[in-house]
């Protein structure tokens, strides 16, 4: 914690590089994990996790270590950022004869699985940003509701009632 607030002053009264590359360096493998979760590409969570660390080092001067930690803070950002790649991205298909099929029961659970993880993503788009937030930190960041809370600045109860409404919204429609 307090390595972190060196290199956040290093960067920004300073323009510190190696300070900046000791962030990177610290982090980069966490954020890149966090959104390849989510966008299962590698040249997105590439490219994603690049903006954030971009976007990072843009609004460092108004980072403020009382509300959420550095790494909290990072999440932040990338979950924004996963946020407005959804909203751009097109459900791209890929048709079936273009499926390596090996056997039958595996490949209907997998097109089972997909349909399933392409409705629960739908739905988690839907959803206001701060309830994708919310979802995307529990669920892929593995965060705790308190920390969550902390980096929102929300009340704990209203992260939870959140969680919940939004994972029961995704059983009732993959159910029914």
């Amino acid at each position: 914690m307090e390595q972190e607030q060196q290199w956040v002053q290093k960067i920004v009264r300073h323009g510190s590089r190696k300070a900046a590359d000791a962030l990177v360096r610290a982090y980069y493998d966490d954020i890149y994990a966090y959104v390849y979760r989510q966008t299962g590409n590698r040249e997105d969570a590439l490219d994603l996790t690049q903006e954030c660390f971009l976007a990072a080092f843009r609004s460092l001067p108004s980072y403020q270590p009382q509300k959420a930690g550095l790494r909290t803070w990072l999440y932040h950002i990338a979950s924004h950022k996963i946020i407005d790649l959804k909203r751009k991205q097109k459900m791209q298909f890929i048709p079936v004869e273009e499926q390596t099929i090996t056997d039958s029961r595996d490949f209907t659970e997998e097109i089972q699985n997909r349909e399933m993880l392409q409705k629960a993503e739908e739905l988690v788009c839907g959803m206001e940003p701060q309830a994708q937030e919310v979802f995307r930190m529990r669920v892929y960041g593995e965060y705790p509701f308190a920390e969550i809370a902390k980096a929102l600045a929300q009340p704990e109860s209203k992260i939870k009632a959140q969680y919940y409404r939004l994972t029961a919204k995704i059983k009732k429609a993959l159910s029914g």
